[in-house]
């Protein structure tokens, strides 16, 4: 008579010889260095490797130093207005490639909605800079309309994604029950659909708004004199002196990135 079976654990790589040691050494390697900035953005002194004390100095600086204060109220615009418009577009193309029939190019769409991330940025940077000098030669006209059409046209891919990814994943069994009581298009969309694709819309929002308030390559290439934001601002004051205001003004982005992502965590809990 065969012996049974015996019960077989399923794998973890947990087992495997060294992985601890290899999992501690990433997460230093990764959070060491923001340690370092976070705490030496506290330092009473000017040394960026020298501890001389605790306080607060740099970040009263920070605020009130009016340059600072303009690269960031205007890097907020620029990623306010960057992150909406793309969600938006972002969302119509989700919806086209997700809720329709299969059609021939369907997959040439997809690839092309993702271009921004298969082509290297400073591609698309001297290829935008290129475009934008003959329009503002042509009309002689320069502000942030440039600014605000680069970052979205290369943030709507990170706001696809999200999107797509749960649109993906929704079962449209309410969707068809919908179309089967004769709500019109319209109404199943706003009263089905969009309810239920939020957490992804939230998502791709947070994600292009991220991408645009760091950028820097794209926005080096493309801004006008005057256009500084934040980043650039802190590329060109490391180019001249490096100050641990530097590292208060990363703190803050880093704290406010924290918060943005713990309130999408928590909404998105409260939405399940």
């Amino acid at each position: 008579m065969a012996e049974p079976a015996r019960p077989t654990r399923g794998y973890s790589v947990r087992t495997l010889p060294g992985f601890a040691i290899v999992a501690l050494f990433t997460f230093v390697a990764l959070y060491a260095p923001i340690a370092i900035l976070v705490v030496f953005s506290f330092n009473a002194g000017t040394s960026l490797a020298i501890w001389e004390g605790f306080s607060l100095r740099w970040y009263v600086q920070a605020a009130q130093n009016e340059q600072v204060l303009d690269a960031g109220l205007r890097s907020l615009y620029l990623a306010g207005f960057s992150a909406s418009i793309a969600t938006v577009a972002a969302t119509m193309a989700a919806l086209a490639t997700t809720r329709t029939r299969r059609f021939p190019g369907r997959t040439m769409i997809y690839a092309l909605i993702n271009q921004p991330l298969m082509v290297p940025e400073i591609v698309t940077a001297v290829a935008l800079l290129i475009v934008f000098a003959a329009v503002k030669v042509w009309t002689g006209h320069t502000s942030m309309i440039y600014l605000i059409a680069a970052h979205t046209a290369f943030c709507v891919p990170f706001a696809y994604l999200p999107i797509r990814a749960r649109l993906e994943t929704m079962d449209n069994t309410l969707e068809v029950a919908a179309r089967d009581l004769y709500a019109p298009p319209w109404k199943v969309f706003t009263r089905v659909t969009l309810p239920l694709m939020w957490p992804g819309i939230i998502a791709g929002l947070m994600l292009a708004f991220v991408i645009s308030m760091d950028d820097v390559v794209i926005t080096e290439f493309v801004k006008s004199a005057g256009q500084d934001t934040l980043p650039t601002y802190m590329l060109g004051q490391l180019r001249r002196v490096v100050t641990p205001e530097i590292n208060a003004i990363s703190t803050v982005i880093l704290v406010v990135g924290a918060i943005l992502v713990s309130l999408f965590f928590a909404l998105t809990m409260r939405r399940r």
